[in-house]
């Protein structure tokens, strides 16, 4: 799917830096880093999730541990 992207100059200039560092495209790096952010936003909603299932499951243990 295409779609422009603006972005501020500043950053332009950094992910031109980047690129020619790491010989690659800015078209490259900007799709890394948004994988990279959708799969760490997805893991953490996992996180949470499992954190209130325990919660939930143990919240009789929990309640015993804070009052000892």
């Amino acid at each position: 799917m295409a779609m422009t992207l603006r972005i501020p100059a500043e950053l332009d200039a950094r992910l031109d830096a980047l690129a020619a560092e790491r010989r690659t495209s800015k078209h490259a790096l900007i799709i890394e880093a948004t994988d990279r952010f959708v799969s760490s936003q997805s893991k953490t909603a996992r996180v949470l999730s499992a954190i209130d299932e325990v919660g939930d499951r143990y919240s009789d243990a929990l309640t015993r541990l804070e009052d000892a």
